[in-house]
């Protein structure tokens, strides 16, 4: 794959370290080769890297005590913008993030890439940075101690384009990725000292649980905040203030 926006540079933002992990992280993916049921993959850390890039200069500045996990990006969230969760709406009005978004080699017609254009929400998205927003208050009071980042940064469709999550690869293309994946996230936590992960998803947790095993991080989870989760639909914020009891700062 390429990428058509071209590389972020000369802005003058602080290296913090992590874009250096997902640029390595990126490459290597980048080189691996899918089975069926997988027809094409999108990579946002290429052509989304403007956005990926102000996100992590931004906001990502070690130490981060907690790290909230989520599976891979969504394609009408971080596969338009670049951002985790990425939703336009909440990328644009609370993270003010709102760069050029480049376009995915073998882009199909059912999964297009409008970038910062997209008038369609992602509901997980818009469900992560909300409860954020509302618990925050400001980016500044929540990345002070927190920091949302997914396991895996490629997104997956079938020759129909439907979404395909990676539990749902071929055994041995999993096996590849997520020894590529897990590293990765180690790294993440190491460099931010995470103390505390919140896996979103049952996949996220057990990842996450590998890929820390030894580090004495505490890993927990709750239900992913895809519409398509029924516990997710039943008050998706408060399983989320619950599970970080005396992280959310009083106003």
């Amino acid at each position: 794959m390429t990428n058509n926006a071209g590389p972020c540079t000369g802005d003058g933002a602080k290296d913090n370290g992590l874009l250096a992990i997902a640029d390595d992280l990126s490459a290597r993916v980048g080189d691996l080769r899918f089975r069926r049921p997988v027809a094409c993959v999108y990579n946002p850390l290429e052509y989304a890297r403007a956005g990926f890039r102000a996100y992590v200069t931004r906001y990502g500045a070690p130490p981060k005590e907690l790290l909230i996990l989520g599976m891979n990006p969504g394609p009408w969230g971080m596969a338009q913008t670049g951002v985790p969760f990425g939703e336009v709406a909440h990328v644009r009005s609370w993270l003010d993030i709102d760069e050029p978004v480049g376009h995915p080699v073998g882009e199909i017609p059912s999964r297009p890439i409008m970038g910062f254009a997209c008038t369609r929400s992602e509901v997980s998205g818009a469900r992560v940075w909300g409860w954020a927003r509302a618990a925050f208050g400001t980016p500044e009071r929540f990345f002070a101690r927190c920091f949302v980042t997914n396991y895996c940064p490629l997104i997956f469709f079938d020759a129909a384009g439907h979404n395909l999550t990676p539990d749902r690869l071929a055994r041995a293309d999993q096996v590849e990725l997520f020894a590529i994946c897990d590293n990765a996230f180690r790294r993440t936590a190491l460099l931010v000292e995470a103390r505390q992960v919140i896996a979103l998803g049952v996949f996220a947790f057990v990842r996450a649980q590998e890929a820390l095993a030894g580090t004495g991080c505490t890993v927990t989870a709750v239900p992913h905040p895809s519409p398509a989760n029924p516990a997710a639909n039943r008050g998706w914020s408060r399983l989320m203030t619950a599970a970080v009891p005396g992280w959310i700062p009083p106003r």
